[in-house]
């Protein structure tokens, strides 16, 4: 059982406790730290009311004081050896209570004006009141650049975000992920509010990889890293749009009038602390809105029955009585709206909302999100990502797509199976067999406490299918989705459809759409009359012969991007391959006309191996500035090149001219 599991049950904790506990340990507790972490993650745990008993030994307890299930100060924290309060053993606890979102506070935010927001009294303490009154004074000023303090936390929080790359996640225990978190809160109290969450996820999920917590995703602590360097890498510089690298402590929502909502889907949250719903609506203008109910949770093992349940919980909107899961095919009229910048709506208590009629995915305004290309759909996603989080608008990732369902197949040389379904209306290239492109569909999430697994699973029974379907774009060098919601398409306009074919029969209830993460499609759900035995290569009326097949390599850019991973995953020293190696790495993305990627690889190993050394031989520390600059750049491109062949490979381009030019 991993360190993750092991503590699933653990309440979580503000990183600012972190970095207070862990900095008055003494040098030599601190070296001891990881391994008395690893060693209370084996002891039992109990819970009474909002206090957590952890038995140290026969004669030690620690209790952790977590009201609300988030330790919000370092009091709450309390051993009984002899050392305490300076003991390791309250360091070990708090490095392994997973980390409270800095922008998630407990309860439901007001909706409020960005007027009122500034001019609101604060009930906060005096230390965190600057922050407020700095960024009133910066949004006076927009154009004005960042001032000495921030200029001087943010090179705080970029060398301590240097030092956690250069050791990687093998090397960065305990005290460089609170260094990290101790920067972080430098940051926040300065304002940096965006910087400072950047820094937390990345603790987050360096925490993640080395307790081989489930939800790891390298690539996940690749962005991270990247975000962090590059905000703090331009504010330290006093380059790019100040008030853009700052971000904002919380959204602020403008007045919206009346708005006529109309509900598209509910989608499952389930992070490492909290758990929830997600419910998608648009309004008469085609604007995208959401409606969330998400909590913190204090128990893994009941995040995914908890976020299902959020399904069935009323929509904080008005006093309309209405669950999520009815919203998501009903409709609302609601007067005296507000809603963020990035789409979320106001639940203040001057919001007024009834039930009112829903609409089709084939009626207006809904059908509208259908209308637009799917290429042009995913260079509006790509874009989005380059936008804060805060100021994306909702819905930016997300693609509507109307697809055939072709089957599972092997995905590239070697892959494992996956869902392939048609575009219907795609771009024409070399993907389909006989044309049309073909997009590789996923779960909206791994959780197999969610349902997405055994929908998707039951839908590759069903070649022939065709679907309404809504999905959040997965960058890859191959089209392909993550599955949220499906709905019945519209009838075809070319031809009427062939008999024999399956088709989704849901209950009516259901209003011709399924929620994939939150309800289990049945076999009953799927109409396949004459298809009972048949298979993708079975000589089906209207339906295409065989599966298409992909070109068995792509562009060589995994070469420079296992080596950004790499040196993430096991530190700076790493990067230090023969010249053998070298050479043929370099050799290989020239060939393939990837100069500038060559020779950015060759710039991180030099970078990497300049190490000073003393007249003893000893490597001389240094701030790994340099390292990181290097790193940084070639995380840059490869995200770039990234961003390029996934809108490439959805234009329909050949796959063997995705990779021809660099970006």
């Amino acid at each position: 059982m991993s360190v993750a599991e092991r503590t699933s049950g653990w309440p979580a904790v503000r990183p600012e406790v972190v970095a207070e506990v862990v900095a008055g340990l003494s040098a030599r507790l601190q070296k001891r730290l990881d391994g008395a972490a690893a060693k209370l993650a084996e002891r039992p745990v109990t819970r009474c009311g909002d206090e957590w008993r952890v038995e140290v030994d026969e004669e030690t307890a620690l209790v952790l004081h977590a009201p609300g299930a988030v330790v919000a100060d370092a009091a709450g924290v309390r051993c009984g050896c002899l050392l305490a309060p300076a003991c390791v053993h309250r360091a070990a606890a708090v490095m392994l209570c997973p980390l409270a979102e800095l922008a998630e506070e407990p309860g439901e935010p007001e909706e409020v004006t960005p007027t009122e927001a500034a001019s609101a009294p604060s009930e906060e303490p005096q230390e965190r009141r600057e922050p407020r009154e700095s960024q009133k004074s910066q949004e006076a000023q927009p154009e004005a650049g960042p001032t000495p303090v921030e200029v001087a936390a943010a090179r705080h929080l970029h060398r301590a975000g240097c030092a956690v790359l250069a050791a990687g996640v093998s090397g960065a225990g305990a005290v460089a992920q609170a260094e990290l978190l101790r920067a972080a809160h430098r940051a926040r109290l300065a304002g940096l509010y965006r910087p400072a969450a950047a820094a937390v996820a990345v603790v987050t999920r360096v925490r993640a990889a080395r307790s081989g917590a489930p939800e790891h995703r390298l690539a996940d602590l690749v962005a991270g890293l990247r975000e962090l360097l590059d905000l703090t890498t331009a504010l330290s510089t006093g380059s790019g749009p100040v008030a853009e690298l700052r971000g904002t402590a919380r959204q602020a929502y403008g007045e919206e009038g009346g708005l006529r909502l109309y509900g598209l889907f509910t989608e499952p949250v389930l992070t490492a602390t909290h758990a929830g719903v997600v419910s998608w609506a648009v309004d008469a203008g085609g604007r995208l809105s959401t409606v969330a109910e998400v909590m913190p949770h204090g128990d893994a093992a009941a995040a995914a029955p908890q976020a299902v349940g959020a399904g069935n919980r009323t929509v904080r909107l008005g006093e309309a009585p209405l669950s999520h899961r009815e919203f998501s095919r009903a409709g609302l009229a609601v007067q005296g709206a507000t809603r963020s910048a990035a789409g979320r709506l106001g639940a203040g208590a001057s919001v007024r909302a009834v039930r009112a009629a829903g609409a089709a995915w084939t009626a207006e305004p809904v059908a509208a999100l259908w209308a637009e290309p799917a290429a042009a759909q995913v260079a509006r996603a790509l874009a989005a990502e380059s936008l804060p989080y805060e100021g994306r608008p909702a819905g930016s990732d997300l693609l509507f797509l109307d697809v055939t369902l072709l089957g599972p197949a092997p995905v590239g040389p070697g892959g494992a199976p996956r869902l392939l379904a048609r575009c219907e209306g795609g771009a024409d290239g070399a993907d389909g067999a006989d044309g049309g492109l073909v997009v590789g569909l996923c779960t909206g999430h791994e959780h197999p406490g969610l349902a997405f697994r055994a929908n998707l699973a039951l839908l590759a029974t069903t070649p022939g299918l065709r679907l309404r379907v809504i999905g959040r774009l997965e960058r890859s060098d191959r089209p392909e989705l993550r599955l949220l919601a499906i709905g019945t398409p519209p009838e075809p306009s070319t031809a009427p459809e062939a008999p024999g074919l399956p088709s989704l029969a849901v209950p009516a209830d259901r209003a011709d759409r399924v929620n994939l993460g939150l309800e289990r499609l049945q076999t009953a759900d799927l109409r396949t009359t004459d298809l009972q035995t048949a298979t993708a290569t079975d000589a089906v009326p209207g339906f295409p012969v065989g599966l298409p097949s992909e070109a068995p390599y792509g562009p060589p850019v995994h070469v420079l991007g296992r080596r950004v991973e790499q040196a993430v995953t096991t530190g700076r020293h790493a990067l230090a391959p023969s010249a053998a190696t070298a050479a043929a790495d370099g050799s290989l993305l020239r060939a393939a006309g990837l100069v500038t990627a060559a020779e950015l690889l060759d710039a991180l190993r030099a970078a990497a191996a300049d190490r000073r050394r003393d007249v003893f031989g000893r490597v001389v520390p240094d701030d790994h500035d340099a390292f990181a600059g290097s790193w940084l750049a070639a995380a840059c491109y490869t995200e770039e090149l990234a961003a390029a062949l996934c809108a490439a490979a959805w234009a329909g381009e050949p796959a063997m001219d995705r990779h021809r030019g660099e970006v």
